[in-house]
């Protein structure tokens, strides 16, 4: 059941998770919350979004699976004075929280990476409230599209599936959160797709050069590297294609991710 999570928590990582609000990832979730709501947010990474919906709710109980990756949401919430956040250490195939404790429970890029999403959709579905809502968004890798067709980031995509199944996740997962929750035991679930789309000067730098960092010197790389799934050569390559990329008049990515809002 244990899966490896292959991002890590590299500087160059939490460039891109720390960029994620409430209004770009969970704008699906937004017209389901209430005022009064108590909502779990599972796999809060640097909690930027679990800050945006504290700021909606009446509170928020942020999880991480260790005590240092939690650290990461504690801080953003200090900072932003968010005082009606909690935090607790948490597996999601196992959430340590009563049945029926909470009125929203919400994942964000969280199902690609574990090793049951099936289970982890079911404690998702156990500790939500009678006719409460459970939220998971995930990325969907096979159907990323940009252009122009820079050979490096075939290589990448190719590199990124090998690591993340060799991982135990699912780099395709959007297209299967349907799927996972009818399996899960969801009679409920309503379906939807949303992009990010990086096509601007400024926004093509930002991305590409996150990626053309985070493909050398994130956990991602070092298991590439181990696993001789890669070789550094490889490595520097597709980092040099991100930049190229980036660096194109005609740039222009798309990322595209699954969505499904389950009532419980």
């Amino acid at each position: 059941m244990n899966a490896v999570y292959t991002h890590g928590h590299h500087e160059s990582v939490l460039r891109s998770h720390r960029w994620r609000t409430a209004g770009n990832s969970a704008a699906y979730l937004l017209p389901h919350l209430r005022p009064e709501a108590v909502l779990l947010d599972v796999g809060s990474g640097p909690g930027t979004i679990t800050a945006d919906l504290a700021a909606r709710v009446a509170s928020v109980t942020a999880t991480e699976v260790s005590e240092e990756a939690l650290e990461l949401a504690r801080a953003e919430a200090a900072a932003r004075g968010a005082g009606n956040v909690g935090f607790a250490v948490a597996d999601v195939h196992a959430l340590p929280f009563p049945g029926g404790s909470y009125d929203v429970v919400h994942a964000h890029q969280v199902l690609q990476h574990v090793g049951d999403p099936v289970q982890a959709l079911r404690e998702m579905r156990r500790v939500a409230r009678p006719g409460g809502v459970v939220a998971a968004r995930d990325s969907d890798y096979a159907a990323f599209a940009w252009y122009p067709r820079v050979p490096a980031l075939d290589t990448w995509m190719e590199l990124y599936q090998k690591v993340a199944r060799g991982n135990g996740g699912e780099p395709d997962a959007g297209r299967r959160l349907l799927s996972w929750a009818r399996a899960a035991g969801f009679t409920d679930v309503t379906a939807t797709s949303s992009t990010w789309c990086f096509a601007t000067p400024e926004d093509r730098a930002w991305w590409g050069g996150m990626w053309a960092d985070r493909i050398l010197r994130s956990a991602m790389a070092e298991q590439a590297l181990a696993t001789g799934a890669a070789t550094a050569e490889d490595l520097r390559r597709v980092s040099d294609g991100w930049r190229a990329w980036a660096g194109s008049d005609d740039g222009w990515m798309s990322i595209l991710h699954g969505e499904i809002i389950c009532r419980a």
